[in-house]
């Protein structure tokens, strides 16, 4: 009958977990078990949503479950509103130029910080690229037949 004193303790893992309705990482300490839960329930909104309180063990998960059930409900109280056609292809353009512009300004800061020529943009312009260093059409060929 001689038994040892060893104690058992719990899988805690540190952890981050995206929520969609505070759209950011919550840092939580988490068992193993606990997760599979949170992966079973669809996330930890709908965990935390699906939680009662009275099996709510701690205080930071009390109120992560507060906080949620807050922006949910004033979720169900705004409008949801729907683009038409028109209105969605001229938002799809809009998103290009700024998208353009991005890169463009991002070229930019790049030839300031790394040097630039107007002999690199001439060649640039000759080989047919942006001047950005792109690979030889024959690198890639290459590759595909070692593959």
């Amino acid at each position: 009958m001689n038994r040892s004193k060893r104690t058992w303790k719990p899988n805690v893992q540190e952890k981050r977990l995206f929520s969609y309705i505070l759209d950011r990482q919550i840092r939580v300490k988490v068992t193993t078990h606990a997760l599979r839960c949170i992966d079973k329930a669809g996330g930890i909104d709908e965990y935390l949503l699906k939680t009662p309180y009275h099996e709510m063990d701690t205080e930071l998960g009390l109120f992560w479950k507060a906080k949620i059930e807050k922006l949910y409900e004033e979720l169900g109280k705004m409008e949801v509103v729907f683009f038409t056609p028109e209105e969605e292809t001229k938002l799809e353009e809009q998103f290009k130029e700024v998208k353009l512009e991005e890169r463009a300004a991002r070229r930019e800061a790049r030839r300031k910080m790394y040097g630039w020529s107007p002999k690199s943009e001439l060649k640039a312009d000759s080989e047919g690229t942006d001047g950005e260093g792109s690979l030889p059409t024959d690198f890639h060929e290459g590759m595909v037949a070692n593959a």
